[in-house]
């Protein structure tokens, strides 16, 4: 089997991460690692230090085709389609398939916790992709991604602006952990994978509920964050008056349903004894982007 390493949306922020931890976390020589995207022009500073970059899309039969081929192991980086109209998953099981018949020898993907039973509402694509890796038979990875850190960079702003965090959460928790330490579990174990398949639950160390939060944000930005605790419809119907578009609503609000109900609060171990490193505190976030957070 061929020791390279494809990774898929190479040049977005997780497989930017992923590949710069292969090279300089696991040492691994360029000439081992592929970086695929829709756009190769935009890899331009990875291919000059020696990675090899294809075109790859996965509305794309032939690119898929040639992308693959050759390949000893692809890491499918989940999309981000949220257009409810079963886009994320048929490209999945696009380049599921494609990696099959290319010969590879090992399919990664990158999932979400407890995707078999998230409230998520992109939870089923997730699910129904995990069980598509399996089918080919083929040995494989699955990293179920805890949300990252950065997510806050999302909500906290405006929560600090006005003082106040409009959430359904209740007193659900949420283990957050930052991208870049999800990033280095996952080139860890790419370059030295286990024998068989495994599941991975990549998560922080801590899980907290937003009234933690919000009184860590405090302490760190120096500004008081009340949470105010709503309904799903209220939540929803306040969306609606801020203007978020009305389609992407019901995804937004089934991420406090899923923190609500549990389904992002687990705690693992699994980034540290991939990695060798502890994930990072989310005090320390909030203070690296105290900045940020706080205008």
């Amino acid at each position: 089997m061929s020791n390279t390493i494809l990774v898929t949306g190479a040049s977005g922020h997780l497989g930017r991460a992923v590949i710069r931890h292969l090279l300089e976390s696991q040492g691994l020589e360029p000439s081992r690692i592929i970086a695929g995207t829709r756009d190769p022009q935009k890899l331009a500073d990875l291919a000059a230090k020696g990675v090899t970059t294809r075109h790859i899309d996965f509305d794309d039969a032939a690119s898929l085709e040639n992308g693959f081929a050759g390949v000893g192991t692809v890491l499918i980086i989940s999309t981000d389609a949220l257009d409810g109209a079963g886009t994320r998953l048929r490209q999945h099981q696009a380049a599921i398939a494609a990696a099959a018949k290319a010969g590879v020898g090992r399919i990664a993907y990158t999932s979400l916790p407890k995707a078999e039973s998230s409230h998520v509402s992109f939870a089923p694509d997730h699910h129904q992709s995990e069980e598509a890796v399996k089918i080919t038979g083929l040995p494989h990875l699955i990293f179920r991604n805890s949300w990252y850190q950065e997510n806050l960079q999302m909500s906290l702003p405006q929560a600090v602006a006005s003082g106040q965090w409009f959430t359904s959460a209740g007193n659900g928790r949420t283990a957050f952990v930052a991208r870049d330490d999800i990033a280095a579990a996952i080139a860890a174990a790419l370059a030295n994978p286990p024998e068989g398949s495994v599941t991975y639950t990549l998560t922080g160390d801590e899980a907290f509920t937003n009234a933690e939060i919000a009184a860590l944000a405090s302490d760190v930005i120096g500004k008081p964050i009340t949470v105010v605790d709503v309904s799903d419809e209220q939540m929803a119907g306040g969306m609606k008056a801020a203007g978020v578009p009305e389609p992407v609503i019901p995804t937004l609000v089934s991420f406090d349903v899923a923190t609500r109900e549990g389904d992002l609060g687990a705690i693992t171990t699994d980034v540290e004894r991939l990695s060798g490193r502890k994930p990072r505190a989310l005090r320390d976030f909030l203070a690296a982007n105290k900045a940020a957070l706080a205008s």
